[in-house]
């Protein structure tokens, strides 16, 4: 018991003494025992840097292990550095005085090494122990007392005290033991008196090494001395004790050192044999080998100054005698260091990935370098190339941190691979290499782009609701989150309605739907706004214009304008039987709401009571004759016109027009009382016309009252008002929109459809009809008149009636004013007015 309180107080001394050298020079060092339990306290490691222990953890604090085995590791909770694995002295450092392990501890944020040294005390944990259960010594009586013989030393894996120290042989007549110090402690048997083989001829000795430990560790031997006659001179080396150098890259072969023993005996006593001593490592008997004969030591195997930097060999050298004798020797053989180790570089922290908006300076990776060299071959300095956007920093011991230099942008690249390129300073330098893989994270620095401004698209009247008509793209640069867009439409008017009623968009695709079916003739184009947004923090968003054009399909019938059909599809026109071939009897003008070939019209005659009479002329619509009129030829004629537009299907719209062939008074007159009859004059209108001429006022005043009852009446019915008698002819007032085919809800008047005198549509060939006394009925269908040819610019006025700001103007650029007088009846005679018939014949209001 005393003996470990010795042994502990010393402990404690030296453990205080390196402390305070230690901060003297500024580095922490501990020193332990070796041998300690796991998890023995080995000191407390925020307290000795003054750090706050409750900050280990944030700030990443840790243990960075050297090229060893980590023996040691550091509890954050408390910031005491505790024993984690076993430690061996003998196992670590062998035979070797001074044992050190070499650690750092790194806090991060901000960056800071601290270098940690732990000497480990060697603690008495062996015994010292022999090469041989027994030793065997044949000693010849001859020899004479203060004979030396030496035997091989006890081996002791500790150091210091804790080694051999002293051999104590068990008390016997004839021999002692002595201890060689300069030899490295080796045991010598000595003999005290003269041996006689007669009287004893073996003895048997017990040999006792003991270590300085406390307590004390010992080993013994058998030693068996055979007592013989004659050789009684052992084998002796010029030195006891030999060093050598040795490069460690020295070749297999290479002489070490050349031994020499002597034996004074003669014959085979005196032969000697060399060779390891049986206590010698299989280390070393790999590495080296000894000539029996020469004693040339060679080197056998692959020196490594960093695994082994000394060998201590012993050698003896035995006689061929009856009765062999041995000599011993040591060799040291001291490695010398060459630069055959590159540099040894460990990652020691590495981020996962790193931000595109990262700070410069930030820490990308953090590496150490270790060369197992010594001196200026172990000097390591490490560069990555000057082209990336990162740099060094080797602020830190044997440390280097890779910090951002430059901007980020991951969009140009988003992965780097950092080469680290670390040189020793040995001629011809060593150089390793290690590449470093940084990610770059992105952020959302990047705007979402349509692949247009503006984007042009197409869609059929008619359209089916909900159905898909276009689709516009967007692109991000970004990733992730940061590019995962959604369309939209921007909010507008479009003819004081919400775009949202025309089209939608889906908000994942970027496809367009219609919200109704458009119709061309109420619109034909409009524009709106899309919108794509990102899913980034904050997001990002850009706008396109979007045309969509409304495409025109045939879906409006052609309408007919003139003639106005007065009794369902059927219209009435005159013409005199005197007219010559190829003369204009009329024209039929339509119109369709569609465009393009869809309004194309083309007029055919599909159905005629006198085939051979008429043609029509299907660009125009003007109906002319074939040949004369011929007093056979039926009074009334019939066409059947269709008029077809070019749209696929064609649609088409009929009228039949009944021309009435008038040629003398009997059938002018039978004409004015057939039309009169079709008209369907009321008696009441008669009545009022005859006594209007002569009633009193009073009965005027009722005839106004029937007058304004049957005008409005007149309005659906198109029924003329006959003309008074002295009045010579009548042009009869038409609601603008009688006789119009509605065959289309979307039916559109044409641009050139224009209304004149009470609504009625401007054509190229104006309905008349007389209504004058038969007098003036020969006179004015007389043959002279009625013979002129349409081509003929003459016309004839038979009466004008004054209006006050209305003109005629005819192709010839003749002035005709017209009265104020009568705004539905303008009596005149127009048989001999081609203008009317051809078209050119013009108002001007």
């Amino acid at each position: 018991m005393r003996h470990i309180i010795y042994w502990l107080l010393k402990c404690l001394l030296l453990y205080c003494a390196l402390s305070l050298w230690d901060l003297v020079l500024g580095q922490i060092r501990y020193s332990i025992p070796e041998e300690l339990q796991l998890g023995s306290f080995v000191g407390n490691v925020a307290e000795d840097l003054g750090l706050d222990v409750k900050q280990l953890a944030a700030r990443s604090f840790r243990i960075v292990p050297g090229p060893r085995k980590q023996y040691l590791g550091i509890s954050l909770d408390t910031g005491i550095l505790l024993v984690k694995d076993k430690i061996d002295r003998e196992e670590i450092c062998g035979p070797s005085l001074s044992c050190v392990l070499s650690l750092n501890g790194l806090l991060e944020n901000p960056l800071k090494l601290y270098p940690i040294a732990v000497q480990i005390i060697d603690v008495n944990d062996n015994a010292p122990s022999f090469p041989k259960r027994q030793f065997r010594f044949e000693i010849s009586e001859l020899s004479t007392p203060g004979s030396r013989f030496p035997i091989e030393p006890a081996y002791d894996s500790d150091i210091g005290t804790n080694a051999v120290q002293t051999y104590e042989l068990l008390p016997n007549d004839y021999f002692i033991v002595e201890v060689l110090s300069s030899e490295g402690k080796m045991p010598v048997l000595v003999l005290q008196g003269s041996l006689d083989r007669e009287s004893e001829s073996s003895h048997k000795l017990t040999l006792i090494a003991k270590d300085g430990g406390v307590p004390v560790r010992s080993g013994a031997v058998q030693i068996s001395i055979i007592v013989k006659d004659a050789n009684d001179n052992a084998p002796v080396f010029s030195q006891s004790l030999y060093r050598v150098s040795l490069l460690e890259n020295t070749a297999a072969g290479t002489q070490v050192i050349k031994l020499n023993a002597t034996d004074l005996d003669d014959g085979l006593n005196g032969e000697i044999n060399y060779s390891f001593g049986s206590h010698t490592s299989a280390r070393v008997r790999e590495l080296f080998g000894v000539d029996s004969k020469t004693g040339e030591m060679r080197v056998r195997g692959k020196l490594d100054y960093e695994a082994d930097k000394v060998f201590e060999i012993t050698v003896q050298a035995i006689d061929r005698g009856s009765e062999a004798m041995s000599g011993h020797c040591v060799v040291f053989v001291n490695i010398i260091d060459v630069n055959d180790n590159p540099p040894e570089v460990t990652l020691t922290s590495l981020s996962t990935a790193v931000s595109e908006g990262a700070a410069i300076g930030t820490v990308v990776a953090l590496f150490s370098t270790v060369d197992k060299d010594s001196g200026r071959y172990g000097q390591v300095q490490c560069q990555i190339s000057n082209k990336l956007p990162f740099k060094l920093d080797s602020s830190l011991e044997n440390y280097y941190g890779i910090l951002v230099q430059n901007p980020l942008d991951r969009e140009n690249t988003s992965l780097y691979d950092v080469s680290i390129t670390c040189s020793d300073a040995g001629n011809p330098p060593l150089t390793s290499e290690k590449t470093v893989r940084v990610d770059i994270s992105d952020i959302n620095d990047n705007a979402p782009r349509f692949t247009q401004s503006l984007y042009t698209a197409n869609v059929m009247e008619n359209n089916v609701i909900g159905a898909s008509i276009f689709s516009i793209t967007a692109f991000d640069r970004d990733v992730g989150l940061n590019a995962l867009l959604k369309y939209a439409i921007l909010e507008t008017q479009v003819y004081n309605v919400s775009i949202s009623t025309y089209v939608s968009i889906n908000s994942e695709t970027g496809v367009i739907f219609a919200q109704r079916s458009f119709d061309y003739e109420e619109l034909k184009s409009f524009l709106f706004q899309a919108q794509v947004v990102d899913s980034g923090s904050p997001s990002l968003a850009s706008n396109a214009s979007v045309k969509l054009i409304i495409l025109d399909q045939n879906d409006n019938v052609p309408v007919i304008v003139q003639p106005l059909a007065e009794f369902g599809a059927t219209a009435v026109e005159t013409i005199s039987r005197f007219v010559e071939p190829g003369s204009l009897v009329a024209k039929v003008s339509a119109t369709d709401a569609d465009v393009g070939q869809n309004a194309y019209l083309s007029y055919s005659i599909f159905q005629s009571s006198n085939p051979n009479l008429f043609t029509i002329s299907p660009g125009t619509g003007e109906i002319w004759t074939i040949r004369r009129i011929e007093n056979k030829d039926a009074t009334k004629q019939s066409l059947l016109i269709v008029v077809k537009d070019s749209g696929t299907p064609s649609l088409s719209a009929t009228v039949t027009i009944i021309l009435s062939l008038i040629g003398s008074d009997t059938e002018a007159f039978s004409s004015v009382s057939d039309s009169s009859e079709e008209r369907v004059f009321t008696p009441e209108v008669s009545l009022s016309l005859v006594v209007a001429l002569g009633a009193m006022s009073i009965i005027f005043l009722m005839i106004l009252i029937i007058l304004a009852v049957m005008f409005h009446k007149s309005r659906n019915s198109s029924v003329g008002q006959q003309c008074s008698l002295g009045v010579c002819c009548c042009l009869e007032s038409r609601h603008s929109l009688n006789g119009l085919q509605k065959n289309s809800q979307n039916l559109q008047i044409h641009p050139n459809y224009v209304e004149v005198f009470g609504g009625d549509p401007l054509s190229q060939r104006f309905r008349y009809e007389t209504c004058s006394t038969l007098q003036s009925m020969k006179r004015d269908f007389t043959p002279s008149n009625a013979s002129r040819s349409s081509t003929d610019k003459n016309y004839f006025w038979n009466e004008s009636i004054r209006k006050e700001g209305t003109t005629i103007i005819n192709s010839e650029n003749h002035s005709i004013p017209l009265s104020n007088e009568g705004y539905h009846k303008y009596c005149y005679g127009l048989f001999a007015w081609p203008e009317l018939l051809t078209g050119h014949l013009h108002f001007i209001i």
